[in-house]
């Protein structure tokens, strides 16, 4: 059995920073060491008053000490590094274009007024989830040993546990919505014969190369047969370039599915 250090340390980087932040923000809110308006997301302040760090801030608070920060905070803590290990294993710029692409999307679609959310943490969350169900629609889920489903229903379920909070959904509805459409974009729409024109930018690539974490450049990632799911057929980025998977190869996914079935 880990300890608690152990278990962190073991944690990929881009889920564990993400989670981190989000750790230390709800602590600081509920030690009284500064109010959350500074950090909620308003575009009067950030044209008029030059408070950019608002761009960024209401993305890192999932909310103060509560059920609904441990809920949210588990979402990174599993479905988050699940991702990490799994689909995105050794494709960590790609991973971090994620959140970025979530986040640019999520600030222009708040820029329509009906739509506007001071925080916009638990809508990178919910893209999170989304895109974990899509990347692993067949993993069977046991919920508390009430119910078994597969994860292509996660984020209705984790929606109905919203609702049952009594947390407003829009900013849950915006993160489904943005994950389907990156998923759409980096996916289905290649798949299906379209151009890549969500490929992760060679800037993010510099990025996470300087940070130096989880991340191989034209490191080839291929994967056996066995694994299934909607990774078929599908071609993974490495480091700008587009690389099919080869079933005869065994690379950074094979044995994944045991992983993320806790086996």
């Amino acid at each position: 059995m880990s300890t608690p250090a152990q278990y962190y340390n073991s944690l990929p980087p881009v889920a564990k920073t993400y989670a981190t932040v989000c750790l230390v923000k709800s602590l600081g809110r509920h030690l009284q060491l500064y109010s959350p308006t500074i950090l909620a997301l308003s575009y009067e302040d950030v044209f008029k008053r030059f408070q950019i760090w608002r761009l960024i801030t209401n993305f890192i608070f999932i909310g103060s000490f509560s059920f609904t920060f441990a809920f949210r905070l588990f979402i990174i803590l599993k479905y988050g590094v699940q991702l990490e290990r799994g689909p995105f294993d050794k494709r960590t710029a790609d991973y971090v274009w994620m959140f970025f692409f979530g986040a640019f999307s999520l600030l222009a679609i708040s820029a329509i007024p009906f739509l506007w959310s001071p925080f916009m943490g638990a809508s990178l969350v919910f893209m999170i989830v989304y895109v974990w169900s899509r990347e692993l629609p067949n993993t069977r889920i046991n919920f508390h040993g009430l119910v078994e489903f597969k994860g292509v229903y996660l984020p209705w379920t984790m929606l109905a546990i919203e609702l049952v909070l009594g947390n407003p959904l829009i900013p849950s509805l915006l993160g489904i919505g943005v994950g389907h459409l990156y998923y759409f974009l980096t996916v289905l729409y290649p798949l299906a014969g379209g151009n890549d024109i969500c490929k992760t930018p060679f800037w993010v690539h510099k990025l996470v190369k300087r940070w130096g974490r989880g991340y191989q450049i034209n490191s080839p990632v291929k994967q056996n047969e066995s694994t299934g799911g909607a990774f078929q057929g599908r071609s993974y980025r490495v480091g700008g370039t587009s690389t099919a998977r080869d079933p005869s190869n065994l690379g950074a996914f094979s044995g994944r599915s045991r992983r993320l079935a806790g086996r």
